[in-house]
């Protein structure tokens, strides 16, 4: 554990979830592959549309409407969507068939593996403190099993712009009724988590467990309160006096 500034005892704690909670690299390929597969399998006409080509189209999307950025779901059906008209499809006809595909991402989306230490911190944390869920992704935490730890789930899209943006941040500081300088938010991103948690007011726990060096980011702005690179230091951190420690 390092810590970079002092910070007082949190009376809650905010969780970014992918790649923080678990690993979510090998998810997303997973996702993406299966989307591919079913693409191919079930709209043969776009087996000449190559994976440039696609993640072209979603990058020109984006260009053209930024709030994309901000509701992953949404984007990809938008991606499908278009896609499939692109392809000759009639709207109603590639409305239709990028729902479809939308459930097939989605199905493999939330085939998580959770690790044992994540319920046994969240467990520990949740038995004395508040936690809030708050995730630019749309994994779904009653699927993987996380839901019961969370008193509410904040995601960006249907609860506001993605991190770094403040909205996720001010909502979950209004649900928790504490004031931002109160909360610890833990994430793995330097920018997304910290950053947006650090210009909200709140502290930061960057969640380093890829042995990651500061200053390698350029977009990042800020220095997080403290550095963990264990799920577990959060014991000692967040509940120093419950014997909650973490196990050597």
């Amino acid at each position: 554990m390092q810590f970079y500034r002092s910070i007082s005892l949190p009376k809650a704690l905010t969780f970014d979830l992918d790649d923080t909670l678990y690993d979510n690299r090998p998810v997303i390929r997973r996702a993406e592959q299966a989307m591919h597969d079913w693409l191919a399998a079930e709209h043969p006409a776009s087996r000449g549309v190559g994976l440039a080509r696609w993640k072209s189209l979603k990058l020109a999307l984006a260009d053209a409407d930024p709030l994309l950025h901000h509701d992953v779901t949404r984007w990809r059906f938008e991606l499908l969507k278009i896609g499939f008209m692109q392809l000759g499809y009639a709207q109603r006809r590639a409305e239709q068939a990028a729902a479809e595909g939308l459930d097939v991402v989605l199905a493999v989306r939330n085939q998580v593996d959770i690790p044992a230490e994540t319920h046994r911190v969240l467990g520990l944390l949740a038995a004395h403190l508040p936690l809030v869920a708050i995730t630019n992704g749309n994994v779904d935490v009653e699927k993987i099993g996380l839901a019961g730890y969370f008193d509410v789930v904040l995601r960006a899209g249907p609860d506001g712009l993605a991190k770094p943006e403040p909205d996720l941040f001010a909502k979950a500081t209004r649900h928790l009724g504490l004031a931002p300088g109160e909360i610890l938010h833990v994430g793995d991103h330097l920018v997304t988590d910290v950053g947006g948690a650090k210009r909200h007011g709140m502290m930061a726990c960057w969640f380093n467990d890829q042995q990651r060096v500061l200053g390698q980011e350029p977009r990042a702005k800020w220095l997080p309160d403290v550095e963990i690179c264990q799920l577990s230091q959060l014991l000692a951190l967040a509940l120093p006096s419950t014997g909650c420690h973490p196990e050597t």
